[in-house]
């Protein structure tokens, strides 16, 4: 009779079976409106949420107004470093971009090309003043200057207390004339996430 080698052999298939299934990986596509947070860190909605709030603020102020007044035309705006002070990874280029969304779709300023952008675009340039027909052809010296520059940081403070969790992010822009150095907008917005971690682990 073999029925132990039989038994053992069944119970080495579902030990098996249980591994193969615990590896198994499950996606569920969602929508991208949809808010999900799963580690308390900074997420695409944190980044969308803090770009247009902060946005909507820098062009519902004063010196919009006055410089329309006195220029009689939309200022050009252009996007410096925003850097990551924080304890954690961020992608500061999405929100970088976010920015840049809000500021064109507005309609309320002209925006300039960042200084990476500008240098592939007047590499194209020299490359039409060489290959390119007279009529097509594009000339240096007529970029559009900026008159402002946003800048900005991101900070974050963590209170923690066993696995519960603090999060505090503080995001500080800042929007300077490029003519005399004078600040004409200072913005800030902060997100505080309670974030509370099972003490069950698999």
């Amino acid at each position: 009779m073999r029925f132990p080698s039989l038994l053992n052999s069944k119970a080495a298939l579902l030990v098996l079976s249980l591994s193969l299934g615990a590896c198994s990986t499950s996606v569920t596509r969602m929508d991208t409106g949809e808010v999900k947070d799963l580690s308390g860190a900074w997420n695409d909605t944190d980044s969308q949420m803090v770009a247009a709030e902060m946005m909507q603020d820098v062009l519902s102020r004063d010196w919009l107004v006055e410089y329309k007044s006195e220029k009689k035309r939309k200022p050009a705006v252009i996007v410096g470093e925003v850097r990551n002070l924080s304890h954690e990874h961020i992608a500061v280029s999405p929100f970088v971009q976010e920015l840049q969304r809000n500021l064109i779709n507005s309609g309320k300023v002209k925006f300039v090309a960042s200084a990476t952008e500008r240098e592939e675009v007047r590499g194209e340039r020299t490359d039409q003043d060489i290959n390119a027909t007279e009529e097509t052809r594009k000339a240096m010296g007529k970029e559009k200057g900026a008159d402002f520059m946003l800048k900005g940081t991101i900070n974050t403070i963590i209170d923690a207390n066993g696995s519960d969790q603090v999060r505090y992010y503080q995001v500080n822009l800042t929007l300077i004339s490029l003519v005399d150095n004078e600040i004409v907008w200072n913005g800030e917005k902060k997100i505080k996430k309670f974030v509370a971690r099972s003490n069950l682990r698999f």
